[in-house]
């Protein structure tokens, strides 16, 4: 009998496992390295463009920069740095459990959770962008709620706040109504989130019972940190976190206003519509009045530049950002029939 060669068995094993693990297959391994080439190349050719509009038309740059800048600090600072710092502090003198327990009659029957979730909740649709995102993460990390618990407010949560809604973006497109706007702005996003309560996540853990002890979640992140009750202490831990944070929505805010100059320039009669994709506050000024149901569809999704922000909220953490952009355009989809519902049942008061 001939003798097979100690080296056939081998190489016969490595074909039949290549067979269902293809990352081994050496043509496999050479179109993934090409793809990777693509992108970095696509990458590099958008950068250098952007590089050569800002030399070239240097003072079109500056305005656009200059107003991400004035937007931030016009408008985010006053009406996010203060809910940030107050909303750090009571998460770090564990308050936030006492207030989600104010609002359990509220919001136990619709979502079903625990106090520091309805205090998630609560943060998120009152306070603004990016508070959602933030309170989820600081929470998640604190150890007051567990992973499932943070995906859950940050597939709904992370929304336009209320007085921004009300006071730039109604009065921007000249509505007469107000109710049926802030309805479907936030009745939509808390409906999204009973039903998501009662599929996706509904082993979610429950509030406990009246009299009942709440049972410590068990956390994927960074392990919890021993608690501190020095109010000063609190105070400064809150004040430097929330300063770090709002530094860098500066820079988000300043680059994605900076990239409306390439539609601005390469696309001049289309850029009002495409500027709102990329930042939503700058955007929405350019387009004004012209297509107000364009306007309301943008805001659930928030833009590039919202989800940039979303990233730096939760980038200490282990929440997928991708999930977090799936239920923004689910939420957008709920929207839009949502005004589809307005328009077939009430024609005579649709978009006034």
């Amino acid at each position: 009998m001939a003798q097979v060669h100690p080296l056939v068995p081998a190489y016969a094993r490595f074909l039949s496992f290549r067979e269902f693990f293809p990352c081994f297959d050496a043509a496999y391994i050479i179109e993934t390295k090409s793809l990777f080439c693509g992108v970095f190349m696509l990458y590099t050719l958008c950068f250098l463009l952007l590089f050569i509009l800002i030399l070239t038309y240097s003072q079109d740059a500056a305005a656009f920069a200059a107003q991400g800048f004035l937007l931030w600090y016009a408008k985010m600072i006053p009406s996010l740095l203060p809910f940030m710092i107050l909303s750090g502090l009571m998460i770090r003198m564990g308050l936030s459990q006492r207030l989600g327990n104010w609002f359990k009659p509220l919001l136990g029957p619709l979502l079903r959770c625990r106090p520091d979730v309805s205090y998630g909740v609560l943060m998120g649709f009152l306070c603004g962008f990016p508070m959602g995102a933030r309170v989820a993460a600081q929470l998640y990390q604190a150890g007051k709620i567990n992973r499932e618990e943070a995906r859950f407010l940050l597939a709904f949560c992370n929304n336009i706040g209320p007085v921004y809604f009300c006071s730039f973006v109604l009065p921007l497109l000249g509505r007469r109504l107000v109710m049926p706007y802030v309805l479907g702005m936030y009745g939509t996003a808390l409906l999204y989130g009973s039903l998501l309560r009662r599929t996706l996540f509904r082993r979610l853990p429950k509030p406990p019972s009246k009299g009942g002890l709440l049972r410590k979640p068990v956390t994927a992140s960074a392990p919890e940190q021993p608690a501190s009750y020095g109010l000063l202490a609190n105070l400064d831990d809150a004040v430097q976190s929330g300063l770090q944070s709002i530094i860098s929505l500066c820079g988000y805010m300043i680059l994605f206003n900076l990239l409306n100059l390439i539609p601005h320039l390469l696309l001049p009669g289309i850029s009002c519509w495409i500027s709102p994709l990329l930042e939503i506050t700058g955007g929405l000024n350019q387009l004004g009045q012209r297509c107000p149901l364009y306007t309301l569809l943008l805001l659930p999704f928030g833009g590039l530049s919202c989800i940039a922000q979303t990233y730096s909220m939760i980038r200490d953490t282990d929440l997928p950002l991708g999930e977090y952009v799936i239920h923004k355009l689910i939420l957008t989809a709920f929207t839009g029939l949502y005004y589809l519902a307005w328009r077939c049942l009430f024609p005579h008061l649709f978009l006034l």
